[in-house]
């Protein structure tokens, strides 16, 4: 009986500290109330309208040319840092104030603001970031964090990361700013748009036109140049090629652009829908 008495005692001690883990392990991983509660805040911070939906021009920074562009299917890897204290509370390229204890990062080409995923490739950690500043203008790194974000995901100095634009999310963060700023992005894309009024449509579409890719920058940052008089060209960078394409393209347009490349230039362009390749000719 003494056995068997120590033995519950025993198993309910244990019931016990197993109990007491658990509620630790809980709340420190972030699923609590109050945890969730910041979090549902967080993410009515990363979908809020901007002052502005911002884009901007092709630049240089120590002779390297960046060329921002709306790509959905962006999804790169390479280091990122963290963005310094003293920014916070300055001005962002799209006019909003950097608060360093939310989610956001900086980019040199996605549109402002953009939501993306990143990703430790050191540790697995992942965090969803609003994009909405120019930077960092250093070209080892292609992001940098907040300390919040960075945080997030063990990263406190550098680290190698996977950044991959969320669509669905983006389109929403860029219909709200648009919806609530409507003059203010009129005016972006008049600065941006280099292509004649008769060229293809600047709007966003689905459908993407791939003139030619090379493994020199220099080539498709010259061909990109004549490319404008045709639409929304830009080059996009994946692995070790730079494609020439033409985006933002609905489909009447994209089978114009087809057509008037084929008989002025000669070529053979291919065809992408939301990213994925397609028979140039099923449109």
């Amino acid at each position: 009986m003494k056995k068997l008495v120590s033995l519950a005692v025993l198993t309910a001690l244990l019931a016990a500290c197993a109990e007491t883990t658990k509620t630790s392990e809980y709340g420190s991983d972030g699923f609590g109330e109050e945890t969730l509660a910041t979090e549902t805040l967080n993410d009515t911070y990363l979908m809020a309208a901007a002052p502005r939906y911002y884009i901007g021009n092709a630049y240089k920074v120590e002779d390297v040319q960046y060329i921002p562009t709306e790509d959905l299917t962006y999804n790169q890897t390479g280091m990122a840092g963290i963005i310094p204290t003293e920014l916070n509370g300055t001005k962002t390229s799209n006019g909003e104030t950097y608060d360093m204890a939310q989610m956001v990062a900086t980019s040199k080409t996605l549109p402002l603001p953009t939501i993306a995923k990143v990703t430790n490739l050191e540790n697995g950690q992942a965090v969803t970031v609003r994009v909405n500043n120019r930077g960092p203008f250093v070209n080892t790194r292609i992001m940098d964090l907040s300390p919040a974000a960075a945080a997030k995901i063990g990263l406190t100095n550098q680290s190698k990361v996977q950044v991959q634009v969320l669509p669905e999310q983006s389109i929403a963060v860029k219909n709200a700013t648009i919806g609530e700023k409507t003059t203010t992005v009129v005016e972006e894309e008049t600065t941006v748009a280099t292509q004649p009024a008769s060229a293809a449509t600047t709007s966003a579409g689905d459908y993407s036109v791939q003139v030619a890719a090379f493994y020199a920058e220099d080539s498709a940052n010259a061909l990109v140049q004549k490319m404008r008089a045709y639409g929304d060209a830009t080059v996009v960078k994946e692995g070790d090629m730079f494609k020439v394409r033409i985006v933002n393209l609905d489909a009447p347009s994209a089978r114009r652009v087809i057509d008037t490349l084929r008989s002025n230039e000669g070529m053979a362009p291919g065809l992408l829908k939301n990213g994925r390749w397609i028979n140039a000719d099923s449109i």
